[in-house]
């Protein structure tokens, strides 16, 4: 099996945030102080942009999209610096783009895990950018596991 996370950040949700079976990816690397004190390391394998994925077509079996859900967020808050943020004048083509490239690089019956929170954008407005339709997912909170299939 192979994985690819592209948005892995801090690898925060992983119970093993080491396994040999994912290739993590991000736009950023270091470590980052997001408060006084608690700081979170992001260390990619390979540092790459979602919305360029720099692999081959059909390369993984499964891909974890977890891309940033704010486009409000001062610079310095602790949730930009956290999770990072998207663009408000280009969430929707940057998103969009995203699941274009995660579906390019999955193989054919491969699994998308999609994460969103809709604090700030709703998941109906998200889902519509994907150009494949999720199989099943959470319907309850505020933050959603979607899981869709490539076909």
């Amino acid at each position: 099996m192979k994985i690819l996370d592209v948005c892995c950040g801090g690898r925060l949700f992983y119970f093993e945030p080491d396994s040999p079976l994912v290739t993590f990816m991000d736009t950023r690397k270091g470590e980052v102080e997001f408060s006084p004190g608690r700081t979170i390391n992001i260390e990619p394998d390979v540092v790459g942009d979602f919305r360029r994925i720099p692999f081959n077509a059909e390369a993984y079996d499964m891909v974890v999209f977890d891309p940033p859900h704010l486009i409000y967020a001062g610079k310095n808050s602790w949730l930009a610096k956290k999770y990072g943020t998207l663009s408000k004048d280009a969430w929707k083509s940057d998103i969009r783009t995203g699941f274009s490239e995660c579906f390019r690089v999955l193989k054919p019956d491969g699994i998308l895990v999609f994460k969103w929170n809709t604090d700030q954008i709703p998941l109906r407005d998200v889902l519509s950018l994907a150009i494949h339709k999720p199989l099943f997912g959470d319907k309850r909170g505020k933050t959603y596991w979607i899981i869709f299939v490539k076909e």
